[in-house]
């Protein structure tokens, strides 16, 4: 296997006195070059992610994954983790939330495609799941008009 060389712009990696960013805002998703040419998926998961509801200020707890198949950069998944971690104290709707974690995504990598799925814990006895994709497959489909087209 071809060793690749030391991806020096990562400023998250090896570094144990890094502070959690405070926001979203703030965060950084840090990316390497692609070592791979073909076509490949990459998946993260974490049972770990909180964010706080825009209204009552009470926590939101979910299951976040992340799939993509990158173009020409990855993800490094330290700075992924930080960048989830800053959601803590962000005050925001769960459909929100996960659509700002694939724009946020997308911007920083462009892959060829992705897909965020948050699974919500169950609060006040339902449970809420969304998903997200890029790119929208939805926004392709052409609607039906008036004349049955």
């Amino acid at each position: 296997m071809k060793r690749t060389k030391k991806a020096t712009s990562l400023t998250l990696l090896g570094r144990s006195e890094t502070k959690l960013p405070g926001a979203p805002s703030e965060a950084r998703l840090e990316t390497f070059p692609n070592p791979a040419r073909r076509n490949y998926r990459i998946h993260f998961e974490t049972d770990d992610f909180t964010c706080l509801c825009p209204v009552t200020g009470q926590p939101d707890f979910a299951r976040i994954d992340i799939d993509y198949v990158p173009d020409r950069l990855c993800v490094e998944s330290k700075s992924l983790k930080f960048y989830l971690a800053s959601y803590r104290n962000e005050h925001a709707f769960n459909e929100a939330v996960t659509n700002r974690i694939l724009d946020d995504f997308v911007k920083a990598c462009a892959p060829r495609e992705a897909a965020v799925t948050a699974q919500f814990s169950a609060r006040g006895g339902i449970a809420l799941t969304v998903r997200v994709e890029y790119p929208d497959k939805a926004a392709s489909t052409k609607p039906a008009g008036r004349d049955g087209g």
